[in-house]
Formats: C-alpha cells, structure tokens, sequence
C-alpha cells in the first residue's frame, strides 16, 4: 500500500438497519438508529494500537480468537458467554481493561448516528418511498467530516467499511467515489450552515476506499467505540460515552469555530 507524508485511516462500522422502514421491534428497550462510524487513526500509529490490542488478548486468553463485539461482550453472549461465569470483581477488571485500551488508543471517534423516527418525521411525507437509505445520509456526512480533519492536518485519508455485502459495498463505493466526483449530494441552501467541502476538496483528501473483514483488529475497535457514540446521542450521562468524551476520544473535542471541525453527527433527533 503506497503511503503519503501525512496518511489517515477511517475505519467504519455500522450500527442498525440501513431501511427507514423498518418496523420497529417493540420488545427492544433500545433507541432506534442507524449509524456508520469508528475511528481515525493516523497511519503511522497503527502498528502501536494494534500491539495494544494484542496485550489486551494476551492478559486475556480466554477471548481466543473471537473478534472483540460490543454486542457480545455487552450481552455476553458468542465469543464472550465465558464472562457470565466470572465474579462481579473479574468482570469488571475485564471490562475496565477493555476501556483503557479503547482510551489510552491514539484515536478519534467520529460517526453520523441517524435517528430513524426522526428521520421518517421529517422525509416521510415529502419524498416517500424516494426516501435515501439512511446509509447514504450517513455515508455521506461521516465521511465528510473525516476529510475535514485530514485536510486540517495536511493529509489523505483512506476509508474502510466492515465486510458486508456485495450490494451494500458496492452502493458505499458509489457514494466515495461521488463525493470525490460531484460533491456531497445534499441541497446546497440547506447545508450552507455546515460549510460543505466541494468536490475538489473531497478528491483532494480521500485517497480510497476499501473493505476490511472483522478480522481486522482496527475494525474491531471500531465496533467498540461505535456503540457508545450512538448511546451518546440520547444520554449524554451514558458510562462509556463519558469515558470517550472525559478522555478527549471524541473529534467533538477538538472542534473549534475557527478550525471549521465538526465531531460526532446526530441527525433528526429530537433536539436536531
């Protein structure tokens, strides 16, 4: 892979369904979103986030090969059935490890979280079922703002997505090579607000786009920090939102008036 003086990695995960039709399923307790987000990393510091990925393994061997997800190790379940069977004190040792190594990373969490009801609220009745795949609106702004912070710092940004499907891959291929193209695809008077990069720009600052299985040790970290970046949206107090917040994870802290910098996007939420 040829690298650039100053080279960046997005590496995104996806959280919830892409359809806006969803039914939503009354049994969950869970707001109902969809998001695509992760971290950035600069290139160069890579190889030591992985080490430390590594080490965590290490101490703990009895996660094996299972790749680390926050929804097994949440509902300890899959790979991670294993932590239902330690003491309340082990548990949490575990549990406090897995957030030092999330905040003592040389990362930057970033996403677009989409709130579907809202969503819905505000397109249903204009544009029906022409309605984008909330994973084209996500795509879109996340990226974006990534860019944002690669041209800040004077570097290219490579873009990878979590393994998934030929048609869902190949669709979030059209839209980086769009915006590299044509720009973003959103209304211009509407967007004004947000100081848009044009296409030039966004050629300028994304470098490619790839797919990562979740095999990949970044791509899994990126699983991590996905779900409290959500969970933050809706409750600022969440436990592991204010671990990334109170330790300076988060592109939200680093967003000044003057360096044009947007963090974390939540859309169509209720106070949006």
């Amino acid at each position: 892979m040829q690298k650039h003086k100053n080279e960046l990695l997005f590496y995104m995960d996806d959280s919830g369904s892409r359809d806006p039709d969803r039914k939503p399923d009354l049994q969950n307790k869970e707001p109902d979103w969809f998001a695509l987000g992760g971290l950035i990393v600069d290139v160069t510091q890579k190889a030591a986030v992985e080490d430390r990925i590594d080490n965590f393994r290490a101490k703990w061997d009895q996660v094996g090969e299972a790749p680390l997800r926050s929804y097994n190790i949440r509902n300890r379940n899959g790979g991670f059935g294993w932590l239902g069977g330690l003491t309340k004190e082990i548990q949490n040792e575990f549990y406090g490890d897995l957030t030092q190594l999330i905040i003592e990373s040389p990362i930057v969490v970033l996403a677009c979280v989409v709130h579907r009801p809202g969503y819905n609220a505000r397109y249903l009745a204009q544009y029906g079922q022409r309605r984008w795949s909330l994973c084209k609106t996500a795509f879109n702004i996340a990226v974006e703002r990534a860019a944002k912070f690669a041209l800040h710092h004077e570097a290219r940004m490579r873009v990878f997505v979590e393994r998934s499907d030929i048609k869902t891959e190949s669709r979030m291929k059209s839209y980086f090579d769009d915006m590299r193209s044509k720009g973003l695809p959103f209304n211009e008077s509407n967007s004004a607000k947000y100081r848009p990069l044009t296409n030039v720009q966004l050629k300028s600052a994304l470098l490619e786009f790839g797919v990562r299985t979740k095999s990949s040790k970044l791509m899994q970290l990126a699983d991590l920090v996905l779900w409290p970046a959500c969970r933050g949206g809706y409750d600022t107090n969440d436990r592991n939102y204010k671990a990334l917040k109170d330790n300076h994870k988060l592109l939200d802290m680093l967003c000044t008036e003057e360096n044009g910098l947007q963090g974390i996007k939540y859309s169509c939420f209720p106070t949006a």
